[in-house]
């Protein structure tokens, strides 16, 4: 007998179809065949979460702060990283469904479609912002000069996204696969690289170019920007609870989900702060550009060496890893919305339909729309780069919503479901909610700050674009969209349901 959970409740009931199965049908035909289920390894999704998370694109600018770079990367992740990674393990071994579920199940339904909207609402963004660094890397590789072509730019970015979107509409198992190649290619050998690279160079006898003693274990305190520095790091760790959708693709969830999120944990600290480390060793932080990013740094240490041929080939490496990060982000958010949407019905029939291979293609192809008219600024606008930076600094904001969300739902499921089945306890979870609570709300807060990128202008300006930009993107848009539902917007019997997850 096929049943359906209820929002905000671990109870499970009857859906219409077997309640309405005529007692002389034979059983055999009133089971409806399980879908054969595409399982991945823990392993896979261990290097799916991590390439969603970590890259080197950040390396050459945690470099200029040397030993420090330990330090700021180092109590995020205990603040921010760790609390995010234990509760959500916690929660996909023992809720399915992915951010929805949990804050349904821990605070309510509305909250819970709020969740997973800011989930997907955030990437609208992202992508643009991802796919400007592969537009740039590829500059460097093919001519320098292209990388200030707006044209180019939005060229490489409606080309990279639309063929992304193809991939990603061929299924779970093919993202899996590419996104696991790209982070290998792209980041881990790149990354180890770096690092062997920063050894040998110190192996020879060449002193350090940024010092390494204890006295500058901690950066220097320049007040209010130093916290903005930290608290912009917590960011970086963002995005380790997305893939917990995938849960249902494991052979054991309630095993295999904590162990990939303890695997890729382990993995983001080390891409993080090693290759920063090392391009600190070699390259003075005088002599680090932030505006020619990652690719001159690679090209810097490289010439110490005199193998800057490996530069170009580094360059597309880079790429690799970028587009299997976007891969990832394709995949996720949108199938949690997808799932939401098609059970409890959150969102118009159009935006739930799935292609032959059961994939939310159409709410790609609306994503990549959107994506094109943002890439299409670029061409037409001769500069974009502070409004662009805002509207990047209010999907932060709103990512971080689902964080607050999560880290409630958390601590109430523990007490008003202490027996419901997990596969794995976070230990002190009151404790590591609480952090994770408060790191959150100061990152919201520090969001408010203007940065150099907004070029000087009106506090009072920034502040209510990034203010209004939540509440629309952030409020507005998913409470008119669970006001305005229809009945008829259910579109998902349990069997499709349970083959999308």
């Amino acid at each position: 007998m096929t049943a359906m959970d209820l929002p905000g409740s671990s109870r499970r009931i009857p859906t219409s179809s077997t309640a309405k199965a005529s007692p002389a049908t034979p059983a055999v035909a009133t089971k409806a065949k399980a879908p054969a289920v595409a399982y991945i390894s823990w392993i896979a999704l261990a290097l799916m979460t991590t390439s969603s998370v970590a890259s080197l694109r950040a390396a050459p600018t945690m470099a200029v702060y040397g030993l420090a770079a330990v330090f700021l990367y180092l109590l995020p992740a205990v603040v921010f990283l760790l609390p995010t990674s234990l509760v959500s393990a916690e929660l996909a071994s023992g809720w399915n469904g992915g951010v929805y579920r949990w804050v349904s199940e821990g605070i309510s339904a509305p909250m819970g479609f709020l969740a997973v909207w800011c989930q997907f609402a955030m990437t609208i963004f992202y992508y643009p912002s991802l796919l400007g660094f592969v537009a740039s890397t590829l500059a460097y590789v093919i001519n320098p000069a292209l990388a200030s072509s707006g044209l180019w730019t939005a060229a490489v970015i409606m080309v990279c996204f639309w063929a992304g979107v193809y991939i990603s509409s061929q299924g779970t198992k093919s993202i899996a696969g590419l996104s696991s190649m790209g982070l290998i290619i792209g980041t881990l050998i790149p990354g180890v690289l770096l690092v062997v690279l920063g050894v040998v160079f110190l192996g020879q006898g060449n002193p350090s170019a940024a010092p390494m003693d204890a006295s500058h274990i901690l950066p220097a305190w320049a007040g209010l920007a130093s916290l903005v520095l930290i608290v912009n790091n917590f960011l970086s760790y963002s995005g380790m609870e997305m893939n917990a959708v995938h849960v249902s693709s494991l052979r054991k969830p309630g095993r295999e989900f904590p162990r990939a999120m303890f695997l890729a944990m382990g993995l983001v600290l080390l891409i993080f702060v090693l290759p920063a480390l090392a391009i600190s060793w070699i390259v003075p932080a005088q002599q680090i550009s932030l505006t020619s990013g990652v690719m001159q740094a690679f090209d810097a240490v490289f010439g110490q060496f005199g193998v800057n041929w490996l530069t170009p080939i580094l360059g597309v490496m880079l790429v690799v890893a970028s587009l299997g990060g976007m891969l990832t982000w394709l995949a996720g958010p949108s199938k949690g919305l997808l799932l939401v949407s098609r059970q409890y019905g959150y969102l118009p029939p159009f935006l739930q339909r799935l292609n032959k291979h059961g994939v939310q293609q159409n709410i790609l192809v609306t994503q990549g729309v959107i994506t094109t008219a943002i890439a299409l600024m670029y061409a037409f606008i001769p500069d974009v780069s502070s409004t662009y930076w805002i509207l990047s600094v209010i999907t932060t904001q709103v990512y971080l919503v689902v964080y607050l969300l999560m880290f409630v739902a958390a601590v109430r499921l523990r007490r008003n479901q202490p027996d419901h089945p997990r596969g794995f306890k976070a230990p002190a979870l009151m404790a590591l909610c609480i952090v994770g609570f408060l790191a959150s709300i100061a990152a919201l807060l520090i969001g408010f700050v203007p940065s150099s990128q907004f070029g000087g202008g009106s506090v009072a300006l920034y502040v209510s674009i990034v203010g209004g930009g939540l509440v629309l993107i952030g409020l507005l848009v998913p409470f008119l969209f669970y006001k305005l539902r229809k009945p008829h917007w259910k579109t998902a019997d349990p069997a499709v349901t349970t083959a999308i997850e």
